[in-house]
């Protein structure tokens, strides 16, 4: 008879990659949380994105100084995946969505998406076969999006870039994670490397179009370096990849949809968001998913 039970018999390494998961959305509520109270600053994508990976550039500049900005043995096409995927073509393109639409709704369209989009990248292009279990997980996943999709549609309560913008944040996000598995980088270097190339993009582009940081008070700069820069752009990326490295890219990925739970609790608590029934279900139900898609909830016989 097979049963569905949380196992105790995990390696060391696995324990290691539930807590990188587990810090990452920690630090990912938060993320989503202080990106929307961003909205009503004077504070732009731009100066956010020169905090968010100029930090972690500067911090792991001895790493991205001994490897090499285009590192001899890695194809440049995985690292260009990879500096999209979870560097500054990500960070603009969840920022400018995240900004018009509340911390529970993009919560469950970002962070429920990438689990389904990395697991479809890695069903499709890696022939990765996810027992059932996995699979049950990936449709409650499905299941939260598609409740709040259903809400929104029928009241028009979110724009409709909001369901263009966050999902195609969280294929962006997914092909980093599979990138990142086959480049033989570790979890700091690739950390390095995209804060690096990521910086450089952001200060090419504050050239062109300018800042507003040096209107901004310095409370806000300073919630802004801790959350996004320490918090998101160092320790949540390493702790990422070191979940990516001992689990896997599909199961490190469905990590991420734990945050629309914290995120919606945090929307209403911290930014006084309206939350209803529809919300608190479709973010109970994507967490529930999560349990089963990571292994967490492993089939015991």
């Amino acid at each position: 008879m097979t049963t569905i039970a949380f196992t105790n018999d995990k390696s060391p390494s696995q324990v290691l990659g539930y807590a990188g998961g587990t810090i990452t959305v920690l630090i990912w509520a938060t993320w989503f949380l202080v990106t929307r109270h961003s909205a009503a600053t004077p504070l732009g994508s731009i100066d956010i994105g020169l905090i968010r990976f100029g930090i972690p550039a500067l911090v792991l500049s001895p790493v991205w100084l001994k490897t090499g900005l285009l590192p001899k043995a890695m194809p440049l096409h995985l690292l260009a995946i990879m500096v999209s995927g979870s560097g500054a073509v990500f960070f603009l393109l969840t920022t400018l969505a995240i900004h018009s639409t509340p911390a529970a709704s993009s919560g469950i369209l970002l962070g429920g998406s990438m689990p389904l989009a990395a697991a479809l990248i890695g069903i499709v292009l890696f022939r990765e076969r996810p027992d059932s279990t996995r699979i049950a997980g990936l449709v409650a996943i499905v299941a939260g999006v598609l409740i709040l999709l259903t809400r929104s549609l029928a009241d028009a309560s979110l724009p409709w870039t909001s369901f263009v913008l966050l999902p195609a944040g969280a294929v962006l996000w997914a092909s980093y994670t599979h990138a990142f598995r086959r480049s033989g980088l570790t979890a700091v270097q690739a950390s390095a490397l995209i804060a690096v190339w990521s910086f450089l993009i952001m200060g090419a582009l504050a050239l062109i179009f300018g800042i507003s940081l040096p209107q901004v008070p310095l409370q806000e700069i300073g919630l802004q370096v801790l959350s996004q820069g320490i918090l998101s752009g160092l320790v949540a990326m390493v702790a990422y990849g070191t979940a990516v490295r001992t689990l896997g890219g599909t199961q490190a990925a469905a990590f991420t949809a734990l945050t629309p739970v914290l995120a919606t609790l945090g929307g209403g608590l911290l930014l006084g968001e309206a939350i209803g029934m529809t919300e608190i279900s479709a973010a109970v139900i994507t967490g529930i998913g999560v349990a089963l898609s990571t292994g967490i909830a492993a089939p015991r016989r």
